[in-house]
């Protein structure tokens, strides 16, 4: 990788000398966060400072539930977004799409979070930084971020195949294929989801398709939603003691955390590779 020339530095080393920034023009410097996962990505490429409001769900970092709510999953409140001014809304792509529209019409720029492998949310992380002027920040990020992720790849690329079951919700009974983050993550630990290749990214189905199919593991966000398997003692997954939980919030909040959370989730499995 060609290095940057050091005149093109100098304005990043004085500006960390001295504690100045000056704005651009084009910087975001009234973001709304729409979704837990953009305010994670905002706050950890140091544009927390930017966000004026968030929705219900943004709990992390603490500092971002002070912020004002204006939205959740199904609805946001327009009067208050606009009463705020917002030079940026970042809204989480097709999910809501159709709420934000009236916005971006209103002339609002809206930037739409839509990360959907590892590599993507990198590049959204570089464009984040772009838009709210913390470029030199994100690139840091995305550096920690894909080294944590490399590790990973090395540590697994050789791991024994452990078949598993993502559960997504026990009622109704839904799971993940290959192409979601949950799948790519158990993927990326050496394990085989049972579910790879549905034709819908979140398949719902029944009991019986996940006997049939006898994981070696069954995983889910909480311990009480996995205790309905063991109504079923002959499954693997019940009988060797691995019905185990992964850590939702690091997991299914695509941000710079969720490297933790797929070690996690590996560590999980080799619990059933003891077995082997």
């Amino acid at each position: 990788m060609v290095k940057p020339r050091v005149l093109l530095l100098l304005p990043l080393l004085f500006g960390a000398l001295f504690g100045t920034h000056q704005a651009r023009a084009d910087e975001a410097r009234r973001i709304i966060s729409l979704a837990p996962h953009i305010t994670e990505m905002l706050f950890a490429i140091g544009a927390g400072d930017q966000v004026i409001a968030v929705d219900n769900a943004s709990d992390y970092p603490p500092a971002a539930t002070a912020l004002p709510k204006v939205a959740n999953y199904r609805s946001l409140n327009m009067e208050q977004i606009l009463a705020l001014q917002p030079d940026l809304i970042v809204a989480w792509g097709n999910a809501q799409q159709q709420m934000v529209q009236p916005l971006e019409q209103l002339g609002i720029t809206v930037f739409y979070s839509a990360p959907d492998t590892f590599a993507a949310l990198g590049d959204e992380l570089q464009q984040l930084g772009e838009l709210t002027g913390h470029s030199p920040q994100a690139a840091t990020v995305v550096a920690d971020y894909q080294r944590q992720l490399d590790e990973i790849e090395r540590e697994y690329r050789d791991a024994g195949p452990v078949t598993v079951f993502y559960q997504i919700a026990r009622t109704p009974l839904m799971s993940a294929n290959d192409s979601t983050w949950m799948g790519q993550a158990v993927k990326l630990c050496g394990g085989v989801n049972i579910m790879a290749d549905s034709p819908a990214p979140y398949p719902p189905l029944n009991a019986e398709q996940v006997l049939a199919q006898d994981p070696q593991v069954i995983l889910a966000d909480e311990h009480e939603d996995l205790q309905h398997w063991r109504q079923w003692p002959a499954l693997q997954a019940v009988a060797h003691g691995h019905l185990l939980t992964i850590d939702a919030d690091r997991l299914h909040r695509f941000t710079p955390r969720t490297p933790g959370g797929i070690r996690q989730l590996c560590r999980q499995l080799d619990k059933a590779r003891a077995y082997q």
